[in-house]
């Protein structure tokens, strides 16, 4: 025997294995726009912003949620013919305000020293051409092959000039 439960906002349907059988009569109702659960993109049909699109990246809450929107919403209502040329302040106290906070907003130069420390520890840490080290130790950065000829020609020459 088939029942249906509403929990919350969700309608349960426990269904017999005599249910599937039958062909379904149930009637899909058509998306509505102004339904909080549905997904919605940056702007919403009637032109506002939607401030909880996963696109923002969580700009719009945290510190210096107040100054995004401000900044954003001037650009996105702007008439000037350079659209946003008269949000500059709004943009400019969006920054001050996310340098207030690096470690939530880091600056595009702070992203790319943090990839070459990355990238710069992964080369350190392998092991060298020549090396005499162990890889953990060895910071000295590898040598071309005609720097490892020369050094080692001077060093056979320096040996047999103390030999003779």
């Amino acid at each position: 025997m088939s029942y249906c439960r509403q929990e919350g906002k969700d309608r349960i349907i426990f269904v017999t294995k005599e249910d599937h059988e039958a062909p379904s009569n149930a009637e899909l109702v058509a998306d509505d726009p102004n339904d909080p659960y549905e997904e919605q993109g940056l702007i919403l049909p009637n032109g506002d912003i939607n401030w909880n699109c996963p696109c923002l990246g969580g700009m719009a809450s945290g510190p210096c949620g107040s100054q995004f929107k401000e900044a954003f919403s001037c650009f996105h209502y702007s008439k000037e013919e350079v659209k946003g040329s008269e949000c500059i302040d709004n943009f400019r106290n969006m920054q001050e305000c996310m340098q207030r906070y690096p470690e939530l907003y880091p600056q595009e130069e702070d992203k790319e020293s943090s990839q070459a420390e990355a990238s710069s520890s992964s080369v350190s840490a392998a092991p060298t051409e020549g090396s005499a080290l162990p890889p953990e130790t060895d910071s000295t950065p590898a040598t071309s092959t005609s720097e490892s000829a020369v050094s080692s020609d001077s060093t056979s020459l320096i040996d047999n000039q103390t030999a003779s």
